[in-house]
């Protein structure tokens, strides 16, 4: 005879409780792998971020295969990464180093090292307390300097890199390294031959308004169309975003003072 009170495997109340402890287990597995790889993950998304940096100054080509330890070269060498204050331009002193691993997204997204942007069409919702920039060395002089763009595209937000000559004005190169624009037709803003037809273009019209931007149809070559660059057939959203975020950055309430602060010789 079979023992009254032995397991039922077949019941229902067994069923659930065998399905809620595996579940328990999994969700054990999946926090444990989450939280040892996310030092990985963390590293591997700066070093992607500093590949870009180095795309974008010219430093590396588009694409090119870099160790951490070829980076960590590059930035020895020819890189030193600064904060500075936003909203004055002014330089901070924090180390090359914390400068170097600070984190701006997690900055602009945190309440208590973030405030509210002002109103624009760029998409710009927070604006970080402190920013990053990058000074492209030559010896003990400044060849270029690199900061951080962002904005609002057609399908999320696109982030990307870029650099500017030592008068700050004349733009040097340029790299999108995160975005979900369409491939094919918007998706083009990362295409290294557009990206080059932006070296040579100035910030600045005659009266010193920010007014860079992307036209509709070709540009002429930067000698005689200095503040457009072409468009991209079938983008018209995403290349007005590129405007719109690349004049926000450029301007007052983003990277400005910083570049005037600069241009003017103030910084050292």
């Amino acid at each position: 005879m079979s023992d009254s009170k032995s397991l039922n495997v077949n019941a229902t109340g067994y069923t659930i409780g065998f399905a809620l402890v595996v579940a328990l287990i999994c969700a054990a597995l999946v926090s444990v792998t989450a939280v040892s790889l996310k030092p990985m993950q963390d590293a591997n998304a700066r070093l992607y971020m500093e590949k870009n940096v180095l795309f974008a100054a010219g430093l590396a080509e588009p694409g090119q295969s870099l160790s951490v330890a070829e980076v960590d070269a590059v930035f020895d060498r020819a890189i030193v990464a600064r904060l500075i204050d936003l909203r004055t331009g002014a330089l901070l002193d924090a180390d090359p180093a914390e400068a170097r691993r600070f984190d701006q997204r997690a900055a602009r997204n945190d309440p208590a090292t973030s405030s509210a942007a002002p109103a624009n069409d760029a998409g710009v919702r927070r604006l970080p307390d402190r920013a990053q920039v990058f000074f492209i060395m030559q010896g003990d002089a400044v060849d270029q300097v690199v900061i951080p763009v962002e904005g609002l595209g057609m399908w999320g937000t696109i982030y990307g890199f870029l650099s500017l000559a030592p008068d700050a004005e004349t733009v040097r190169g340029l790299t999108y390294y995160e975005h979900r624009e369409t491939p094919g037709l918007g998706g083009e803003i990362a295409n290294p031959d557009w990206l080059a037809r932006w070296e040579g273009r100035k910030i600045h019209d005659a009266d010193g308004a920010v007014a860079i931007a992307v036209r509709k149809g070709e540009a002429g070559p930067p000698q005689t169309d200095p503040l457009h660059v072409d468009g991209l057939s079938g983008a018209t959203v995403t290349i007005n975003a590129v405007t719109r975020f690349m004049q926000f950055w450029l301007d007052e309430n983003g990277y400005g003072p910083f570049l005037r602060r600069f241009r003017e010789g103030e910084l050292s």
